[in-house]
């Protein structure tokens, strides 16, 4: 495959490079900052259409990795419209150049649970994407815009979207330290189900999204098949999201989050797992 990966320099997207070694791949990043294990490096921004279509020649597919990672890093308007635009801008030069395949990293952040402003609990578990949303903040708010403007890329291009809804990542060292720290504030991990996944799984995922069998836009939820906590699931429910319905068993340590989507339509499982 010719790929494009936008936010190439950054935690995912650097994983998904290397993922995609054997495939002819394009990076864009924002600014030259070093070595980049791409065949071909465009330096722009992926809210500007003159540099995304620079970067897309020759390309047949596109892992859109490009965003403003939390709420955080900038002021609120900035981190919605910067998340929001690159995605339209992306998608929509790409839908324009033929390109009819395409992933776009989505985050389990689209629930509204894992930036706001207080405990917030789904409304029934394991999660789902039915489960309704609730957002409250503009990272959140961007990526649930950001799975509507796959959506409408689909219908405009007829290109085939998938959004992958990414919990906590990292490499082995910073999900170790992020277990660390759980295991003595298990309340800070309640937000997010106290879920994981390796960023070389991540990076699988992405190029599952790419080659697996898919229509339209969906939408999957990805993660670890286990919490990074000792403690049973269901007791960590029943104390942080006392009186949440449960769907289903939830033995073990087993994550609440519905991964049966992922593995029977993409294909994936995840492999590198914290012991």
């Amino acid at each position: 495959m010719r790929v494009l990966v936008t936010g190439a320099a950054g935690r995912l997207g650097s994983a998904v490079l290397a993922e995609l070694a054997e495939h002819h791949v394009t990076a864009l990043v924002e600014r030259d900052s070093g070595p980049i294990a791409a065949e071909r490096v465009v330096v722009g921004d992926a809210r500007d259409p003159a540099a995304v279509r620079a970067a897309l020649e020759g390309a047949d597919a596109v892992v859109h990795t490009a965003a403003l990672a939390s709420p955080e890093v900038a002021a609120p308007e900035v981190v919605f419209a910067a998340n929001t635009q690159a995605t339209f801008v992306v998608l929509n030069e790409a839908g324009e150049q033929g390109v009819r395949r395409a992933v776009i990293a989505s985050s389990l952040s689209i629930t509204g649970l894992p930036f706001a402003r207080s405990r917030r609990s789904p409304a029934y578990l394991p999660l789902d994407v039915r489960v309704p949303p609730l957002i409250e903040d503009p990272y959140a708010l961007s990526k649930q815009v950001d799975e509507a403007t796959a959506a409408m890329m689909g219908r405009r291009h007829g290109m085939t979207v998938a959004a992958l809804r990414f919990p906590f990542l990292g490499d082995r060292a910073r999900l170790a330290a992020r277990a660390a720290m759980l295991a003595g504030n298990p309340a800070a991990g309640a937000a997010d189900l106290w879920s994981y996944l390796d960023l070389r799984d991540a990076a699988r995922a992405c190029l599952l999204g790419l080659t697996a069998p898919l229509e339209g836009t969906p939408a999957f939820y990805l993660a670890a098949p286990e919490t990074l906590m000792s403690t049973p699931t269901r007791e960590l429910i029943a104390t942080y999201h006392p009186g949440v319905p449960c769907r289903a068993d939830l033995p073990g340590r087993t994550v609440a989050i519905d991964l049966e989507p992922a593995g029977r339509v993409l294909g994936f499982t995840a492999e590198e797992l914290l012991p």
